[in-house]
């Protein structure tokens, strides 16, 4: 089942009401602060060289200087990825985002979800999520370029891996065949500009340009990207800050029974006796929640960013019951 979190449309029509803080999402609700776009942004069709900018201030940011394409959010590269091998068979390590699978199914492979890394071995093609979506589960650098020589091609998502640069194979891309995608949106704050990255061998990485065409990424992204991927102290101080605010969340969700079982310092994963009971109590306080179809008791929360929304936020899991409904 593609299911999504952002659906703040489906918590308006069930709960009505404004006032919402969405947490549905791993996005940060603190974003890097953009300044106003200059004209030509808009007005003018995207340059050669600023999109080579983008791509310089990218392998900086990501401390490589593999080869990379610039597209419309790695949601495009997952898009992409079916179409760079011959269908074939690609596992899927899981339970993860489910566009993966979804895109493979989409244009004739066989796809196999697995639960144990080991169990990858031997594909014509494998995705890891890393760290993962939903539980943060995450596999060091050694790991992950060791599956890279044990399938076909192996795809490593790293959407959520700038909380954690040390985590990241990004300096590693094209080895074994290997691509590496990352999200722009997510850790900046700025997810509808839609931009995202993938670094491979320079044979694949063409293919994707070619696949996505001309003008792949808006110029408002080009313009935004080059200057938020250089700003490394906002980028550090966002690290930092995620940390404290991660903290803050699991106190506010143990001392009501929840017991945190994943996540990143974008989201964290907590278990209740009932999933949809928590969301539904959290939505009569306009918090919006994730829960998944494959689980009845898994629940996944996003960070507030203001504290306007930390003490909204706070109210909610104050009328909540112990154990997590209310």
């Amino acid at each position: 089942m593609r299911d999504h979190g952002g659906n703040l449309d489906a918590a308006k029509a069930m709960h009505g009401g404004d006032g919402w803080v969405d947490l549905s999402t791993g996005i940060n609700r603190v974003p890097w602060p953009m300044p106003p776009l200059p004209a030509e942004a808009l007005t003018t069709l995207p340059t050669a060289s600023a999109l080579a900018g983008l791509l310089a201030a990218a392998r900086a940011a990501y401390d490589t200087d593999r080869p990379m394409v610039a597209l419309a959010g790695a949601q495009a590269a997952i898009q992409l990825m079916p179409r760079l091998s011959p269908p074939g068979l690609v596992r899927v390590l899981g339970p993860t985002y489910n566009e993966h699978a979804a895109a493979f199914r989409a244009v004739g492979w066989r796809v196999e979800e697995v639960t144990h890394a080991d169990a990858l071995a031997g594909a014509d093609l494998a995705v890891v999520v890393n760290p993962n979506n939903p539980d943060g589960r995450l596999l060091i650098p050694d790991r992950v370029l060791a599956l890279a020589g044990r399938v076909g091609r192996l795809v490593v998502d790293e959407s959520f891996a700038d909380p954690l640069p040390d985590a990241s194979v990004a300096a590693h891309a094209g080895q074994h065949g290997m691509i590496v995608l990352r999200s722009f949106g997510k850790f900046y704050g700025l997810a509808g500009l839609r931009l995202g990255f993938a670094l491979g061998a320079a044979g694949d990485i063409a293919r994707l340009a070619e696949m996505a065409g001309p003008w792949a990424v808006s110029g408002p992204a080009i313009h935004a990207g080059s200057l938020a991927l250089r700003d490394a102290a906002w980028a550090a101080a966002t690290r930092d800050r995620l940390v404290q605010d991660a903290a803050r969340m699991d106190a506010l969700a143990t001392a009501r029974g929840w017991r945190l079982t994943g996540g990143t310092t974008l989201f964290r994963l907590y278990d209740t006796p009932s999933a949809a009971a928590a969301q539904d109590a959290l939505a009569r306080h306009r918090i919006w929640s994730r829960i998944f179809p494959w689980s009845p008791t898994l629940i996944r929360l996003g960070l507030p960013g203001s504290e306007a929304e930390w003490a909204q936020v706070t109210r909610a899991f104050a009328g909540l019951s112990a154990g997590g409904a209310g």
